[in-house]
């Protein structure tokens, strides 16, 4: 497989050098995506991964062979030793026009396309969750509130990393944007990623992450939550640990995917891998009124790991400061 070039892993078909203009991932945006980071010829997280071919070829009524497909997968992460592989799928064409599928197993059938990237994949530092997971650290920049506002979506489509990105990608424009804006004013740009609200108001995720938080203790104590003692004691048990390890001191929060966002895969990596820790993350919405209050915040994803802010700036032009990792 050359790098940088799309082929076509299903149906298996070595004329096939191209995606027609009537494929429906194009057309509709009617599949979904993952992109997996490479290095020593193994794929990172490969269990979520897998997880997540199963999982959203279920909910989109896609016949897909997971174990077969992670099988040639293996083979070209081998090939390539460093970098990434995107994995796109999408429903095949249908003999019915429109958006309708047939309700048969041709309905059901896939197109799959793979790219292969040699790049280099950060692992200079990392830390490490209670199971054993090392997870790359990203050196620390700021965030900034972003207008941009995502789509909430029914299930099963909600958290799916479906081929419809387009708020994401307006929203990624604008984030550029702001950085673009910075260098004209001769100003360096430390920014490494905007935070985003679904419609509902909701503060969700990154332009193109997860996101994670913890909230002072002033503002836990403002919230009738049945956690909230629990919560302040731990906070203040880990005040003076100094930064060994910056996953497991004190209580992570991270917003709910029931309704807006994707629910990540390194999202769901670090949840599992602090379950059984002191301190699990707790799901919880993000709102206007905790931004003043947050006391640390990470974004996350399956190719650079934990990115750490060092501050957010919130529409208001205040900057809220959180501690260095």
């Amino acid at each position: 497989m050359s790098p940088n070039n799309w082929i076509c892993l299903h149906p298996p078909n070595a004329a096939k050098l191209a995606m027609s203009l009537d494929n429906r991932g194009l057309a509709y945006g009617d599949g979904f995506f993952t992109t997996m980071g490479v290095i020593n010829g193994q794929i990172l997280w490969v269990d979520y991964h897998q997880q997540r071919l199963v999982s959203h070829a279920t909910s989109l009524q896609l016949q897909l062979d997971s174990d077969a497909l992670l099988t040639i997968l293996k083979m070209h992460a081998k090939q390539l030793q460093q970098g990434m592989l995107k994995l796109i799928v999408t429903r095949a064409a249908q003999e019915v026009r429109g958006y309708g599928y047939t309700p048969s197993k041709s309905g059901s059938a896939c197109e799959i396309w793979l790219k292969s990237l040699p790049m280099n994949i950060a692992t200079v530092q990392s830390l490490s969750l209670p199971d054993g997971q090392l997870i790359p650290l990203q050196p620390v920049a700021t965030a900034i509130c972003l207008s941009s506002k995502i789509a909430c979506l029914p299930p099963p489509l909600a958290g799916l990393k479906s081929l419809n990105r387009l708020d994401n990608v307006l929203a990624s424009g604008e984030l550029h944007a702001i950085k673009a804006k910075a260098l004209e004013d001769n100003i360096k740009p430390s920014i490494g990623e905007g935070l985003l609200r679904d419609m509902s108001g909701h503060w969700v995720e990154g332009t193109m992450s997860n996101v994670f938080y913890q909230l002072s203790d002033s503002r836990l104590l403002e919230s009738p939550s049945s956690e909230t003692n629990a919560t302040v004691n731990a906070n203040k048990s880990n005040a003076n640990k100094g930064n060994a390890n910056y996953l497991t001191q004190g209580q992570w929060y991270t917003p709910s995917m029931a309704q807006s966002g994707v629910a990540g895969v390194m999202r769901q990596v670090i949840i599992d891998g602090l379950s059984t820790s002191n301190n699990p993350v707790i799901i919880r919405s993000l709102q206007d009124e905790d931004l003043p209050h947050l006391s640390q915040l990470f974004f996350c994803n399956a190719l650079r790991g934990i990115m750490p802010m060092t501050s957010l700036r919130l529409f208001s032009g205040e900057v809220v400061s959180f501690e260095a990792t």
